[in-house]
């Protein structure tokens, strides 16, 4: 059982803040990798950290349970928190996300999204993502290319 999954246990739908890590895995083409969730929205791979880990290695744990793909160097991008990152879940689970992006460019493996989280993976051309993404992902995105604008 997972550390959110405890917790839920014993604090029920109160509001917690939630640590947690995102990738925008970028290939040769510049396209963003996707992966579309059982609920067949669009997001992004990445997850909350687990206790004892840091937020690269929630990084390189999540796309690696994701994707498959093994993360062999990852940039920094920005830090979300605040106000503007709570999330009220359909179960009435409430919390504040504190979450790092990531960018990466440098990875290896096959992808392989066979597991409980994506039901496919997919690179997408930055401007033309699926519509069908869920809010969080989709404001992590525009973040991202916001932030990709200012550096280049």
């Amino acid at each position: 059982m997972d550390y959110v999954t405890q917790l839920r246990e014993k604090v029920g739908h109160d509001v917690l803040i939630l640590n947690g890590s995102v990738a925008f895995v970028l290939n040769e083409e510049n396209e963003v990798l996707l992966q579309q969730r059982p609920d067949e929205t669009w997001g992004l791979p990445g997850g909350l950290m687990e206790l004892g880990e840091s937020f690269e290695e929630t990084l390189i744990r999540e796309v690696k349970e994701e994707t498959n793909l093994i993360v062999k160097a990852y940039d920094f991008v920005d830090i979300l928190s605040g106000k503007a990152f709570f999330v009220r879940l359909d179960n009435g689970d409430e919390y504040y996300s504190v979450t790092a992006l990531y960018k990466i460019t440098e990875f290896e493996g096959e992808l392989n999204s066979h597991s409980d989280e994506s039901l496919t993976l997919q690179y997408f051309p930055l401007n033309q993502v699926p519509e069908k993404m869920n809010v969080r992902w989709r404001q992590f995105l525009n973040i991202f290319i916001e932030n990709s604008l200012k550096t280049n």
